[in-house]
């Protein structure tokens, strides 16, 4: 895979995927523009190397149609409010104006493309629309990690028809990070995996039971594994059709000697909009008319203990409904455990992303990953589309 570094880019024109899919309120207005800053250093490095930049990026899912409220009209704007070059934005993805547009941008000039995702063809990688998309461009760049975990067009397909393709400043962190808990990771090595479903931790589970020391699992998907087990869990969510996958992990784990830790005791509600009544629990069964929203004190004491004896830490996921204060204590504990620990800390996921900026400790994680779902395929599978096909040029 080239990096940009590789490259001359003096007056050529660049096609630069980026994940500007940022959160916006009511009014359209930008919430937050991590993901934005994120990509500036790429961007700012090809415009000080007088390349003409052809941006493009998707925004929320408007499933092959165009949505005016999901227009990248704000996003460049924002832009525009962030670089020096001169912004301009193109009135759709593709077509006679769009090629005009491109033809009549000059050095050191940024063209933001509409959402890539109001054309349907976008998302089923059509090498037709890729080709159009890659008309008269001489580099293509991908610095949207958290996209390439998606075939798209703008993500695989184009790479085909473009000469030269790098990876830019954020995509190179990010699997330079990645690839450390992957292949080389100092031991102890600590993995903390949360969230709602399990479905979607099940392949980065099965691949951490060959390399990780300990497992500390929270959130939701906890209680998929303790009803596996045969206890009963009231109201908790459980995914009823990978208890049997659950199982099995459980026994991986005790063949390959990994300490797999589930929570010791609960903090339990009848609902989440009922944090009034919530009380702690560490004997099984849970009531019938509850459930578990977050980890209990003494699981916490001792996932923070473990904790402080590692040399590198994976977390992805919340330990619980992290968004409401009264069950939010265990997820915001973790995270100061993790920011206060020496490892090297890499955290991953929107959720788990969101819970170390509420707990004001970002500036002490070694790496907070951009993509979360991008990130669990990649440690799951160490391969990604949107990389191979980089790797491919």
């Amino acid at each position: 895979m080239l990096f940009i570094e590789d490259l001359d880019f003096q007056g050529k024109t660049v096609f630069l995927r980026v994940d500007f899919n940022v959160p916006m309120d009511h009014n359209q207005q930008i919430r937050n523009d991590a993901r934005i800053q994120a990509a500036l250093p790429t961007l700012q490095y090809l415009l000080d190397k007088n390349a003409r930049v052809i941006l493009a990026s998707h925004l929320g899912r408007p499933k092959g149609k165009v949505v005016s409220e999901l227009s990248m009209k704000p996003v460049a704007k924002h832009l525009q409010k962030l670089i020096s070059a001169g912004v301009k934005l193109a009135p759709s993805v593709t077509g006679q104006e769009v090629e005009l547009l491109k033809r009549g941008l000059k050095e050191n000039e940024v063209l933001v493309l509409e959402n890539l995702r109001f054309d349907p063809a976008e998302n089923t990688n059509d090498p037709e629309f890729a080709r159009e998309l890659a008309n008269g461009i001489d580099i293509y760049v991908n610095d949207a990690f958290g996209t390439c975990h998606r075939s798209h067009a703008s993500v695989v397909a184009i790479t085909g028809f473009i000469t030269k393709s790098a990876a830019g400043f954020l995509i190179e962190k990010e699997v330079e990070y990645l690839n450390k808990v992957i292949r080389s990771p100092q031991k102890p090595y600590i993995a903390i995996l949360g969230g709602a479903k399990a479905w979607d931790k099940i392949p980065i589970i099965q691949n951490l039971l060959t390399k990780a020391d300990t497992i500390l699992i929270g959130g939701a998907i906890a209680y998929t594994f303790f009803s596996a087990q045969g206890k009963g869990v009231g109201k908790s969510l459980v995914e009823t059709d990978k208890k049997e996958m659950a199982l099995s992990l459980l026994q991986s784990a005790s063949g390959n000697n990994v300490d797999f830790e589930l929570p010791e005791d609960h903090i339990i509600a009848s609902n989440i909009g009922q944090p009034e009544n919530a009380r702690i629990v560490s004997d099984f069964p849970i009531p019938r008319e509850m459930m578990a929203l977050d980890i209990g004190p003494r699981t916490i004491e001792k996932y923070i203990s473990i904790i402080s004896s590692a040399e590198t830490i994976l977390w992805n996921g919340p330990m619980g409904v992290f968004e409401v204060e009264e069950f939010s204590i265990g997820t915001t504990s973790i995270a100061e455990a993790v920011a206060s620990s020496n490892a090297m800390s890499i955290v991953g996921g929107g959720d788990s992303v969101a819970a170390i900026a509420k707990a004001g400790v970002e500036d002490r994680i070694t790496h907070i990953s951009t993509g979360g779902g991008a990130s669990l395929e990649y440690i799951a599978n160490e391969r990604l589309p949107g990389l191979e096909a980089l790797s491919e040029k």
